[in-house]
């Protein structure tokens, strides 16, 4: 089965997330394998939530967190034959991971089954094979509820996407260092394109080794290092490597201040969160780990697609294609 092809059972599928840059790409291999996709969006203000779509999919809009909502406004009572969610907190403070990775996700799945849905895609996170952070936990607790439910599931979880390793690129054009961590040697990862983990997420519907199971995955490798990412854009720029290093410990620090601060201040409590989401990223591999090593084992991580990140990079320089950063992290 390839994961172009026509479904051999289309159904009819309530998305979550549609219009992030994983969920377009996932309702579009939707669409592209026959699926019946009703989008449920959160309200935007002054705009159609909707704006962007493909004609195709069918928008309705609530509040993901609003049980009610998901009732009245997304499902209606409706029959649907799988939920597929590429939903996640935006910031990843506690607050909003609990709220949105958890609370949310549980409303739905809960609504889901009540409309005889008897399948469950998510899209999860590599990172939580290490949960050091709020969104990390958040993550995991609706995974087990998911592996419980009785629905066929798949978790996946992706490593790096494109566009996350994409925010120095004008940094870079504009003269710029690379900021990397220690040498820039410290992680590696195998970064994925959006239409890859698109179609991926799309075939967890129909391919049944896909199918009650956890689901690492990445890119087409080699692994790939900060400091390979920096060689690379200076390399397609025609200028020599101008790299910034930035020792752990200097990160380590503003952590440890806004943590204290953030004793009294939830808006400082915040930042020290985003501190230690950026410290994880910087100093922890988006690789499959190996539970018995505690090593992370770029060789074992799966692989899928034909998508790579220099390519994607090549085109950011040229200007052939932009990178939407949103939220994306530099790192």
């Amino acid at each position: 089965m390839t994961d172009t092809a026509l479904s051999p059972r289309p159904r009819r599928i309530f998305l979550l997330g549609a219009t992030g840059t994983i969920g377009r790409a996932t309702l579009d291999a939707l669409l592209a394998r026959g699926h019946e996709v009703v989008c449920f969006l959160r309200p935007r203000a002054g705009g159609d939530p909707g704006r962007g779509l493909p004609g195709a999919a069918r928008v309705r809009v609530g509040d993901v967190t609003d049980p009610a909502s998901l009732a009245a406004d997304g499902f209606r009572g409706e029959r649907f034959d799988a939920l597929v969610s590429c939903l996640a907190s935006r910031t990843g403070t506690p607050r909003d991971a609990w709220a949105i990775d958890h609370e949310a996700h549980s409303h739905a799945l809960t609504a889901a089954r009540a409309a005889g849905a008897e399948q469950a895609v998510l899209l999860s996170a590599i990172c939580v094979q290490k949960p050091l952070l709020a969104f990390q936990k958040a993550k995991l607790a609706f995974e087990a509820e998911l592996m419980a439910s009785g629905l066929t599931w798949s978790i996946v979880r992706p490593t790096a996407f494109f566009k996350s390793l994409s925010g120095q690129v004008e940094r870079v054009r504009a003269g710029k260092p690379f900021l990397v961590f220690g040498d820039g040697r410290l992680t590696a990862c195998k970064p994925i394109s959006d239409a890859d983990l698109g179609r991926f997420m799309a075939l967890c519907l129909d391919d049944p080794g896909l199918q009650n199971r956890v689901l690492p995955i990445g890119g087409p490798g080699p692994a790939i290092t900060p400091r390979d990412q920096a060689e690379e854009l200076f390399r397609l720029l025609g200028r020599p490597p101008k790299i910034k290093q930035v020792p752990v410990g200097v990160m380590d620090g503003i952590v440890a201040l806004l943590s204290a601060l953030g004793r009294v201040s939830p808006k400082l409590r915040d930042k020290a969160e985003f501190a230690r989401i950026g410290r994880y990223y910087g100093t922890e591999s988006m690789l499959l780990l190996d539970p018995e090593t505690g090593r992370y084992d770029a060789d074992a991580t799966p692989e899928y697609g034909s998508d790579r990140l220099f390519d994607y990079y090549a085109r950011l320089v040229s200007g052939a294609e932009r990178a939407e950063l949103g939220a994306h992290a530099a790192f």
